[in-house]
């Protein structure tokens, strides 16, 4: 088939018909089906080469990152531990004291005893990749169609909710795996070399955690891409694999997250619930944006992944005072959204600089945001109704803050032209 230069009307009717149908698949919050996803997954191995493995479930991807990673971490200790004692004990035999930091050093590196990932979690498969490669996607090549169905068929527009969720589930991740490398073995161990090696594991299990992510299978992630070929090969007649694609619309529809190895794959349930703002983007107030049967939880306002102490209490109960330890500016910035300036100036007692009319220029001088932070607060005369604005911090006078606020007009004039 030649290329595709422009959709005919009826082509484009049908888009919000496809980008809806791959919508509401990319939000599904129904329970998979076990024994069908076990099924599209085995076929799927199959359908690409590779043995089928064993196949276990997970409520969560927090789940299936646990079991991939945290597991493993005492078994590893211990097998460390007594690695790391007869080698010291085998050294100091013959060697000063003094060189025994350098030896434990180097006998790590030649016994390689960091493993994060053994068997059977030793290869990933990326089947993604091996899809790309096969040849139901050859035919696809007009990039500008591409790019312009994937603003059309966007199924999964919320902020890449995803990548926010990896944002907030990596860092819980780390946590974790740092309480169970302080355990009983270590403290065996000199305290700087127990900090070394502490280290050097969590860096290595830092980038396994990112590669596993990297690889698994996103069934949220490839809706988008899933309605655009289901677009290219029934609307736009493009020739295909038929039995391929359709292992590649079963892993999307019938699986959750799903970690592939050459021996074992994890299968996680999608969320229990699933919450938005009006923009699509990922939001709740006083509960969870995402919660998984579990009990795992990602917290969001508006978009903006919140920690646990902000996302369980409602905006209304977020208190000022927080913005004065609270160090990320983006969290901040999210904090005086939710509070509002109003409330702000109420409880971080915002000092009047200057006053004209209704209108009063107010200066927080708590060190709350980047810059200071001056306020317009302006009063209705009738209903009393108080409205409070950010303005530059080098405004001298209310008049002068009114006119920024008026793009450059003098209230005087303002109230001319209303």
């Amino acid at each position: 088939m030649s290329l595709i230069e422009k959709l005919t009307p009826e082509q484009e009717a049908l888009i919000p018909v496809y980008r809806e149908k791959w919508r509401a698949i990319a939000f599904s919050t129904e329970r998979i089906d076990r024994e069908k996803a076990a099924e599209a997954l085995k076929v799927a191995y199959a359908a690409f080469g590779f043995e089928v493995p064993e196949i276990i479930f997970c409520d969560s991807p927090y789940a299936a990152f646990s079991k991939i990673f945290l597991d493993k971490i005492d078994h590893q200790n211990d097998q460390l531990r007594k690695k790391l004692e007869f080698s010291i004990i085998s050294r100091l035999n013959k060697s000063f004291i003094s060189r025994k930091k350098s030896f434990i050093s180097s006998r790590i590196k030649q016994q390689k005893v960091f493993q994060p990932l053994p068997e059977p979690f030793v290869k990933q498969i990326d089947f993604f990749h091996e899809l790309i490669e096969s040849p139901i996607f050859q035919r696809i090549t007009d990039m500008d169609v591409y790019a312009s169905l994937f603003l059309e068929l966007d199924s999964n527009r919320w902020d890449n909710g995803h990548r926010l969720f990896y944002r907030h589930l990596k860092p819980e991740l780390l946590i974790k795996i740092n309480k169970r490398l302080q355990n009983q073995y270590w403290r065996k161990l000199p305290s700087r070399i127990e900090k070394r090696l502490r280290a050097s594991l969590k860096t290595r299990l830092e980038i396994d955690i990112t590669d596993a992510y990297d690889k698994c299978w996103q069934p949220d992630g490839k809706a988008t891409s899933g309605s655009i070929y289901d677009f290219y090969f029934k609307v736009l007649n493009f020739d295909y694999d038929l039995k391929k694609f359709q292992h590649y619309q079963s892993l999307i529809i019938k699986c959750g997250w799903t970690f592939a190895f050459e021996k074992l794959a994890i299968i996680c349930d999608r969320p229990l619930h699933l919450r938005f703002d009006n923009e699509n983007r990922l939001h709740a107030e006083g509960e969870p944006a995402i919660e998984f049967t579990d009990g795992y939880s990602l917290y969001s306002y508006h978009g903006v992944t919140l920690p646990e102490k902000y996302g369980k209490i409602h905006p209304q109960q977020w208190e000022a005072i927080w913005l004065l330890t609270e160090e990320n500016a983006e969290l901040r910035r999210v904090l005086i959204q939710g509070i509002g300036y109003a409330r702000i100036c109420q409880e971080l007692q915002a000092i009047e600089l200057d006053f004209w009319k209704e209108y009063t220029l107010l200066k927080i001088d708590n060190d709350v945001d980047e810059e200071p932070i001056y306020l317009l607060k302006m009063t209705c005369p009738s209903t009393e109704f108080i409205h409070v604005l950010r303005v530059p911090p080098n405004m001298n006078s209310a008049r002068e803050a009114i006119r920024w606020v008026n793009w450059g007009i003098d209230p005087e004039e303002f109230a001319v032209q209303s």
